[in-house]
């Protein structure tokens, strides 16, 4: 089935009028792509950090993109978008107000980033294979992750990742305890157990992760018995105390959190109870110009730091509980 998109250029301040007008006309749903920063709470609840060359500059400017059948008159439609962009323009900065068409296959609003998502190698022997796609080139000592990230964060391929993954290689051993906060996909709880780990508990605030984790278990052959995956928000101590009476006081020989500089923070001086004799936290998802607060942070929570290490502007901490 087919789907004619239309494209509209407005302005920030119009985005949210706009899209309810469109909402009005019948229209079920709308995208926008706009370059407001994301607020605090935004990123705390997508356990995401954002590089500063990430971020393009609020230049004021929207584009609200909405999609009707084809067999839907689209001149009309068009015609009572144009009425109502002049009609908001008496009250609201509408900027140009312009308006492109295109057309696109039903399929392909949620298929199509995968065509940019191949097999690739982390290092020797860790590679990362999307579901969909067929791996051509396999070393007789590799570990191949199947993976599918859904909406989750989590592909492997991001730098935060990969200092993780090299982490957990060093320190994960037969028959130890991981505890993987904010998940994601379950990637780092998938290589933890393919390195000799004996189980995984992974967790995540998102429900999209949890539903993403529990489904790249079972791809990944991750039994019941291997790895449970509980949504939970450690931070929160409610949430927390009731984790902790659920599994019992469990004490893990490993916590590995690839989350953000202002989570892995306070997550800091929470982690020591729930690390076994000789444990380690490895912490990253930490951008550069948060290093020294973090390592404040944790040395303020009697934790020794082990080793830290660099990948482009990134950075991860591996630490141990201190005297």
């Amino acid at each position: 089935m087919k789907w004619n998109k239309i494209t509209i250029e407005t302005t920030t301040e119009a985005e949210d009028m706009l899209s309810y007008e469109l909402q009005e006309m019948g229209i079920e749903g709308v995208e926008i792509e706009d370059h407001v920063p994301l607020s605090e709470q935004d990123r705390k609840t997508m356990y995401v950090d954002l590089l500063p060359d990430e971020i393009a500059p609020d230049d004021g400017t929207a584009r609200i993109s909405c999609y009707i059948d084809e067999k839907e008159n689209l001149e009309e439609m068009v015609a009572q978008i144009q009425a109502k962009i002049q009609e908001l323009s008496a009250f609201l900065p509408m900027g140009s107000g312009k308006i492109s068409l295109d057309v696109t296959e039903e399929e392909d609003w949620i298929n199509n980033w995968k065509a940019f998502f191949k097999p690739f190698r982390l290092d020797d022997n860790i590679v990362i294979k999307p579901t969909w796609e067929t791996l051509e080139e396999k070393r007789e000592d590799d570990i191949v992750i199947e993976i599918d990230p859904g909406t989750a964060f989590g592909s492997g391929s991001h730098e935060t990742t990969k200092l993780c993954i090299s982490q957990l290689k060093k320190y994960i051993k037969k028959d130890m305890e991981l505890l993987d906060v904010g998940t994601g996909s379950g990637i780092l709880s998938i290589i933890g157990l393919k390195l000799g780990a004996d189980h995984a508990m992974a967790t995540d605030i998102d429900p999209n992760a949890i539903r993403a984790t529990e489904e790249n278990f079972a791809i990944n052959g991750v039994t019941d018995g291997q790895a449970e995956v509980q949504q939970v928000n450690i931070l929160d101590e409610a949430e927390a105390q009731a984790f902790y009476e659920r599994n019992d006081g469990k004490k893990y020989d490993v916590i590995v959190a690839n989350i953000l500089a202002d989570v892995i923070m306070p997550l800091s001086g929470l982690v020591t109870p729930l690390l076994k004799e000789g444990g380690v936290f490895i912490a990253s998802g930490i951008i550069n110009t948060m290093e020294e607060a973090v390592m404040e942070a944790m040395l303020s929570n009697h934790l020794e730091i082990l080793e830290i290490h660099h990948m482009k502007d990134w950075v991860s901490i591996t630490a141990k509980p201190g005297v």
